[in-house]
């Protein structure tokens, strides 16, 4: 009974879509309706505001963390606080306040990372971080960040609730990101900060 209250918790507040508030509050147009049309810090960045995207790169992974974290600091359970951090990875990826059109997830994953284990949490995010520096490909940065994941969840964790739990988020963030992966194979991905041509935003906020 516990772990179902601590995953209805953890999917409300995973469907607190930040890319939407913060472009509502800020007055900037809705994330869907340019770029990528994905709720997320990345696309958020296309609207040229950097603050609105480190607002949201920040709100979207604290929420996972505060998920987790939560959850742990009130059962003293790993295996609970796993399923509350999924919880909110589902509800950011299906926004039960947005019509269940959510991103993709990689910011709130890296927060229930951190909710978890600092370690597993910490090394997913260099690992981000190394490829997205250099490459300059969110996309493929996630899609390696979401394979070092459930590798150093096992190493460290073994392969019980934590590592299932890290294992599906890694699974369905790399399905979130098909289109990408296709791009990628094709070359015509966008590196991070670069605008759609044909989709930029314009206007304000609806």
């Amino acid at each position: 009974m516990t772990a179902v209250i601590a995953a209805a918790a953890g999917y409300l507040l995973g469907s607190v879509s930040f890319a939407i508030v913060v472009s509502r509050v800020m007055a900037l147009p809705d994330p869907r309706s340019y770029g990528s049309k994905n709720p997320g810090a990345t696309n958020v960045l296309r609207s040229g505001s950097k603050v609105a995207a480190l607002l949201t790169l920040l709100g979207d992974g604290a929420k996972g963390w505060f998920a987790a974290w939560l959850a742990f600091l009130l059962t003293r359970d790993l295996s609970i606080a796993s399923v509350a951090g999924l919880a909110a990875f589902l509800g950011h990826l299906w926004p039960g306040f947005h019509r269940f059109a959510g991103g993709k997830g990689v910011a709130t994953a890296a927060g229930v990372l951190l909710g978890i284990d600092w370690r597993i949490g910490a090394g997913t995010i260099a690992t981000w971080l190394i490829i997205a520096v250099f490459l300059r490909y969110s996309s493929l940065a996630a899609l390696v960040a979401a394979a070092f994941a459930p590798l150093a969840a096992f190493v460290l964790l073994g392969a019980g609730a934590p590592f299932l739990c890290i294992l599906a988020m890694a699974a369905l963030l790399v399905w979130r990101h098909k289109q990408n992966i296709a791009r990628l194979v094709e070359g015509s991905e966008p590196r991070l900060g670069a605008k759609k041509p044909d989709s930029a935003p314009s206007g304000g906020a609806p």
